[in-house]
C-alpha cells in the first residue's frame, strides 16, 4: 500500500501547483510548452465541470421520487439546436487548441536565431550522463552553462535507450544507440535545475539523475577551462563507479574494489572500462585516456586501501 501511494504521488511531488501543472519554466521552449498546457487544461477542466455538473443535475432533477419504477419520463424526439450546438462547440474548441499548439510548436522545437549557441554533447550510459563541451572538457551528471545563452544539446547513448529530461528547461529527448537527437534551452536565471533519466534503462535507473548548473558567463568559462578538470576524477568515481561499488569502494550491487590495485592502474583499468565483462557494462567506452587517468588518480588518493581483493 505504501509503495502504491508513493508511485501515485510521485508525479505530484515533481510538478507545480499541487501536481496539476508542469514545473515553473525557465527557458523559452518550456514557456511555450506551459502556454499550450494551460490552454488545453482550461478547456478540459471546463468540459469536465460542465459534464459532471450536468450529470449531477440530471440525476437529481429526474430522480424517481414518488413515481413507480415502471413509469416512463417525458419522451423527446430530436432537438435541432442542441444537436448543432454539441457538434459545433467541440469543433471550435479543437480548432482553438490546434491553433495554439501550432503557434507555440515552432518555439518549442526550434531555438531562436542565436549568435553562437554553445554546443554540448550529452551521452547516456548505464547509469550516468557524460557531458562533453566545445573546449574538450568533460563533466559527469552536472551540466554547466551560462545564463541567457542558447545551449544546443546533441543527445546520444552508449548502450541502451535513455531520456534526458530537465523539466524546467526542456522537454524529454531520447538518447538512442546509433542515433543522434537534438534539443535546446536558454536558461533565464542563475541556479540549479534538476532532472532524471525518463526512460527505464536498467537496475539503477532511479540513480541516473542530472543537474544543470546555470552561472554567469565568466563563472562558466572559469569552470569549464580550469575547475572541471580538477573535479573530473571525483565526479567519475561518485557518479559512475560508486553507483554499484559504494562511495568508498566497499561494495554494494558490485564487488568490493577498494582493495584492488587495478583501480589505480590506467593500463589495467582501461580494458575493463571500455569493454566491460560479464558482470559489468562498458561504462567508459567513450572515455579518453585523460578521463581514465583522472579516475585512477582519484582512486589512488582516496579509495584504494591496499591489495586484498580483485575488482571488476
Amino acid at each position: 500500500m505504501v509503495a502504491l501511494t508513493a508511485l501515485a504521488t510521485a508525479g505530484v511531488a515533481a510538478a507545480a501547483n499541487g501536481g496539476f501543472t508542469p514545473q515553473n519554466p525557465h527557458s523559452p521552449n518550456t514557456h511555450n510548452t506551459s502556454t499550450a498546457y494551460y490552454v488545453v487544461l482550461g478547456f478540459t477542466a471546463a468540459i469536465f465541470l460542465a459534464v459532471e455538473g450536468a450529470l449531477v443535475y440530471f440525476v437529481w432533477r429526474y430522480r424517481a421520487g414518488k413515481r413507480s419504477r415502471t413509469d416512463e419520463g417525458p419522451q423527446l424526439h430530436g432537438h435541432t439546436r442542441l444537436e448543432i450546438g454539441w457538434t459545433v462547440v467541440p469543433v471550435v474548441i479543437l480548432a482553438i487548441i490546434g491553433s495554439v499548439i501550432f503557434i507555440e510548436l515552432p518555439g518549442i522545437s526550434s531555438a531562436p536565431a542565436s549568435t553562437n549557441p554553445i554546443r554540448i554533447s550529452v551521452i547516456g550510459h548505464q547509469f550516468y550522463w557524460e557531458l562533453k563541451y566545445p573546449n574538450g572538457t568533460t563533466t559527469i551528471n552536472d551540466l554547466h552553462v551560462p545564463v541567457d545563452q542558447v545551449v544546443d544539446l546533441t543527445v546520444k547513448s552508449g548502450d541502451v535507450v535513455h531520456s534526458w529530461f530537465i523539466p524546467q528547461l526542456a522537454g524529454k529527448i531520447q538518447a538512442i544507440p546509433g542515433r543522434t537527437n537534438h534539443t535546446w534551452f536558454k536558461a533565464d536565471r542563475i541556479g540549479a535545475y534538476y532532472g532524471q533519466c525518463a526512460e527505464l534503462c536498467g537496475i539503477f535507473h532511479e540513480a541516473m539523475t542530472a543537474r544543470v548548473i546555470v552561472s554567469s558567463s565568466a563563472d562558466y568559462t572559469a569552470y569549464t577551462s580550469k575547475t572541471a578538470a580538477a573535479d573530473l576524477g571525483k565526479a567519475e568515481f561518485t557518479g559512475v563507479c560508486a553507483t554499484c561499488h559504494g562511495m568508498q569502494g566497499s561494495g554494494g550491487y558490485g564487488p568490493v574494489i577498494s582493495g584492488s590495485s587495478q583501480i589505480t592502474d590506467p593500463k589495467a583499468l582501461t580494458p575493463l572500462l571500455q569493454k566491460g565483462n560479464k558482470n559489468m557494462p562498458p561504462v567508459g567506452d567513450t572515455w579518453t585516456a585523460e578521463q581514465v587517468k583522472a579516475l585512477t588518480d582519484y582512486t589512488k588518493a582516496h579509495i584504494y586501501k591496499g591489495a586484498s581483493t580483485s575488482g571488476g
